[in-house]
């Protein structure tokens, strides 16, 4: 019975899920801790995220690892490492959320003009891109850069520890910002704008094809994780890209994560350029595209509120769904300011407050906020040509909740599905480690898998998303 493994390494924890390749059935998981980080200064050893990977394998029955043919890793995008010639990082890695970038962020932004590096790289680089903190440690750090052999994202990393091979997949390289994902190769100019010259070109990883693996574990990686060494490598890639192949995403298909902060995307078969810098034009890791947006507050906010009113999230959610209505209270939910639209100094307000204002309209309000950020994250994919037609799902701790669930359908107007897995971007890097291995097609394997199936959310056709979502965007404008 082959098994592959999956892994999601996120910036707090490393999670490894096994499944059966034949059925998909999960046959065990094992997480173990990161360090925990303090923004706007995130960072971490990249050793310790090797570390997690042994002890959360480790955590796995024998008889299970014994069985396993291949292992691919889905990691935290956008984090800059930079490595010396025996592998071990020059300094600890900036993180996708350490926003000490921003300077040097805007700095790119100008020195090129935003139709370039829309049009170069699918994105306009912000403090969470690879380039950006490349841009920071050249401007604050020089004395490192000739110490520097290979640069990587977070997953290429932990591949390279696999296997030995120094790769990556056009789905994490997109999110560097010094790739193009419609072209598939490196932008030498934005090298060029962080600071570094040509020569760097040879220090990224290899890309990889969608199908393509790695190689094989090395036998120092086969002792440490207790697997044969014969263990097939996939490419790895991004985390939203890891969770776009658990859920089985098909082309129009879109997923709304929320977390503490909230993201939304949808396959295209097609690639973006967003100009203004609201749609990340993002590769997928099947060979596509995966146009995404952003936005900073999610369920922060909604836990923020829950508080103020005494209660918790579930609390909270009970409470919004007693309202009725949230009357024409409109929450603006920057309440740490916002990256989509891009409002670092802005912060949250509410509008419509009345001295009847209920806590139950509160809570419904504070829910609506965050998600018609979200919805209007959709309306930005639309607007950049992205098919937005097909099934929506709502995953991240933000989909437990009862009221995110029923408002999300009322906003969207349409059916949505609440997939049953709480994991999927371990799950997603399970498909790809048995596609690199030959067993399997993504399609062959999501339906094998029947990946995304969930629970259905009818939308309630007396509420007025209309004039909600209308009022949500005055308050905004």
């Amino acid at each position: 019975m082959p098994v592959v493994l999956g892994v999601d390494s996120s910036t707090q924890s490393t999670k490894v899920e096994a499944r059966d390749v034949e059925s998909g059935r999960v046959l065990g998981s094992g997480s173990a801790p990161h360090p925990p980080t303090t923004p706007p200064v995130s960072e971490q050893d990249p050793a310790a995220w090797w570390d997690a990977l042994v002890a959360a394998t480790q955590t796995l029955d024998a008889n299970v690892r014994g069985d396993v043919v291949a292992i691919s890793v889905a990691g935290q995008q956008h984090g800059l490492v930079l490595l010396d010639e025996t592998g071990q990082a020059v300094r600890p890695a900036k993180l996708w959320n350490d926003t000490t970038s921003a300077e040097q962020a805007a700095r790119l932004v100008a020195s090129l003009g935003a139709e370039w590096w829309a049009k170069a790289t699918g994105s306009m680089p912000v403090a969470a891109f690879t380039v950006a903190k490349l841009a920071w440690v050249v401007e604050h750090e020089p004395e490192l850069l000739d110490r520097v052999a290979r640069v990587g994202l977070p997953h290429d990393v932990l591949t390279l520890g696999l296997c030995g091979e120094h790769v990556t997949d056009r789905g994490d390289a997109s999110g560097s910002g010094w790739f193009d994902p419609a072209g598939g190769g490196y932008v030498a100019d934005a090298l060029r704008s962080a600071g570094v010259d040509d020569g760097w070109l040879e220090r990224l990883p290899r890309v990889l094809g969608p199908t393509e693996a790695a190689g094989t574990l090395t036998e120092q990686a086969s002792d440490a994780l207790g697997l044969g060494p014969s263990v097939v490598v996939g490419p790895g890639s991004g985390d939203n890209m890891g969770a776009a192949l658990g859920l089985g995403l098909s082309i129009g298909d879109l997923a709304i994560s929320l977390g503490t902060s909230g993201v939304a995307y949808a396959r295209s078969a097609t690639g973006t350029a967003d100009p203004s810098g609201s749609v990340a034009g993002f590769a997928d890791a099947a060979g596509g595209f995966l146009p995404l947006v952003c936005t900073l507050n999610a369920t922060k906010v909604t836990d923020t509120v829950a508080r103020w009113l005494g209660t918790d999230a579930p609390g909270l959610a009970e409470l919004a769904l007693q309202a009725g209505s949230s009357a024409e209270l409109t929450v603006v939910p920057w309440f740490d300011g916002e990256r989509t639209p891009n409002r670092p100094d802005a912060a949250g307000a509410m509008t419509g407050l009345r001295t009847d204002t209920t806590r139950e309209q509160l809570a419904l309000a504070a829910h609506d906020g965050v998600l018609c950020g979200l919805l209007h994250g959709v309306d930005a994919l639309a607007g950049c040509g992205v098919a937005t037609d097909g099934l929506l799902h709502l995953i991240g701790g933000g989909a437990r909740s009862v009221a995110y669930r029923q408002r999300c359908a009322d906003l969207w107007q349409r059916p949505i599905v609440v997939p049953d897995a709480d994991e999927t971007v371990a799950t997603g890097a399970a498909v790809q480690a048995a596609v690199a291995a030959g067993l399997g097609s993504f399609d062959e394997l999501q339906q094998a898998w029947n990946l995304g199936a969930g629970t259905m959310v009818e939308p309630d056709p007396s509420v007025d998303a209309v004039a909600i979502r209308e009022r949500y965007a005055a308050a905004t404008s």
